[in-house]
This record gives structure tokens, sequence and C-alpha cells, in this order.
């Protein structure tokens, strides 16, 4: 009973904090499900495909990939480029899943971008399990994208209008994500030109191999400029940072002259 009550409230202190999550994970699972049923899969293959692959921006890639010649090379370079992040984020929650035991494995499989973000950023509650926590943010959140996934296929498959251009969906997405990138605040000028090295390559490498054969190029390139840019674009972050905090330290000053004007 102690152990079950261990769990309960770890759920408890893991369940608000994926609510956010749930909305846009049960609606992009299901446009994601949708799309597999109008190209005829059966609602089976994105609810598999959901729990066994676990990564949305590949799985919808997935689905041109079934369609097309076979080529299981170009497959695997595409699924690395595409999820090399993780590769980031594994490295900074070792130590956080240090001592784990057997609930390693599924953190380490189920950890994707928005679990990441809880994961290595909240505050464990006194009297709350630490390894749980972090499963029940972990399986809520894979919960949720099979979930939406599952629906959108039997729905999918079922849909009585025509559906061209749901495929969309996928470049609306980054398209979102770019325009986050540019315009937001936290990012800056840092923002934009990373936002334009993405741009820039993926232009250039439609131009020298077309369009059945720029993708794995593009992400390659990028990913060797931002390496090689980083120095650069931290130092663009820092200057950035420094400037801000000028200007709140003149905005003070400027108001603590004028209070001494006024007396």
């Amino acid at each position: 009973m102690a152990g079950r009550g261990v769990r309960i409230r770890a759920l408890k202190a893991a369940f608000p904090l994926t609510v956010p999550i749930a909305l846009g994970f049960l609606f992009l699972g299901c446009s994601y499900g949708m799309l597999m049923g109008t190209k005829g899969f059966s609602f089976v293959w994105p609810m598999c495909m959901s729990a066994f692959i676990f990564a949305g921006s590949m799985e919808f890639v997935t689905v041109n990939l079934l369609l097309s010649a076979f080529n299981p090379l170009a497959a695997f370079l595409l699924a690395l480029m595409v999820n090399a992040r993780h590769l980031f984020y594994g490295l900074s929650m070792l130590g956080r899943f240090r001592g784990l035991g057997w609930k390693r494995p599924l953190l380490i499989f189920g950890m994707c971008d928005e679990t990441f973000a809880v994961n290595s950023s909240v505050h464990v509650p006194e009297g709350v399990d630490r390894g749980w926590l972090y499963l029940w943010v972990t399986l809520l959140n894979q919960s949720y994208w099979v979930t939406g996934a599952t629906l959108g296929g039997i729905l999918g498959a079922n849909l009585p209008f025509d559906t061209s251009g749901l495929e969309f969906v996928l470049t609306a997405m980054f398209l979102v994500i770019f325009l986050e990138q540019w315009m937001g605040s936290d990012t800056g000028r840092r923002g934009r030109i990373s936002a334009l090295i993405g741009v820039g390559v993926s232009i250039a490498c439609l131009a020298l191999f077309g369009s059945d054969g720029f993708m794995i190029p593009a992400m390659a390139a990028m990913i060797v400029l931002f390496v090689l840019l980083r120095p650069w674009l931290d130092d663009l972050a820092t200057g950035a940072a420094a400037d801000g905090a000028d200007g709140i330290d003149d905005t003070d000053g400027n108001g603590a002259e004028g209070k001494e004007r006024v007396r």
C-alpha cells in the first residue's frame, strides 16, 4: 500500500504539469492519425507508430516514407537528423535519471521536447518520489499523443468530405515554430539569424539536389553550421542580455533623476 501511495502522490503532482501539453498533443496527434487514415492506412498504424516511434515530426515524415520507394538508409539518416537534438537532451538529463533503476529505459525512450521541458525544470514537491514524478510526466505525455493519433486514424478513414491538403498540417506546424523563432522576444537577433541560416541552407540544397534529395543534406549542413557558429551566436545572446540590463539600469537612473528633480 505504501508503494501505491507513492505512485498516487507522484501522479497527482505530474498531471497538472501535463495538461497544457495534452491540449496540443491531442490535436496534433489527431491530425497525424487523420493524415494516415486519408492515405489508406488502418488506425492500427498510427496507434502503433505513435506508441513505438513517439517522435511527432518523424511520424509525419514517415507517412511519405511509407508511400515512397523503399530506401532504409535515407529513412535512417533522415530520422537521425530530425531527432539529433535528443542526443543533447539525453546528456543534460543523465544526472536527473541517475539511480532510477528500471525507470531509466522508459524515461529515455519517452523523452520528447515537451517532456524534457517539464522534467528538466520541475521542482519536485516534498514527499513526492522523483523517479515516479518523471515517469508519470513521460507516460502521460505519450498517452496523449497515442490517444490523439488513434482517434485521428479512426476518424480519418471514415471522413465523408475531401481531405486534400491535410498533409499541410506538418508544414503549418513548422511554419509556426519558425515564426516563434523569428518573432520571439527571448531569442532576439540570434533567433532571427538562426532562422535565416535554416532558410538559406534549405534553399541552397533544394537548388543543388532537387526536391527529392535536399532534406538530408540540408539538415546535415545546418547542424554543421550551427556547431561552427555557436560561439558567435552565444556572444550575440550575451550581448543582447547585457544591452537589456543596461536599458533597465538607464531607465532606473532616469527615473531616479526625475524624482530628484521633483524634490
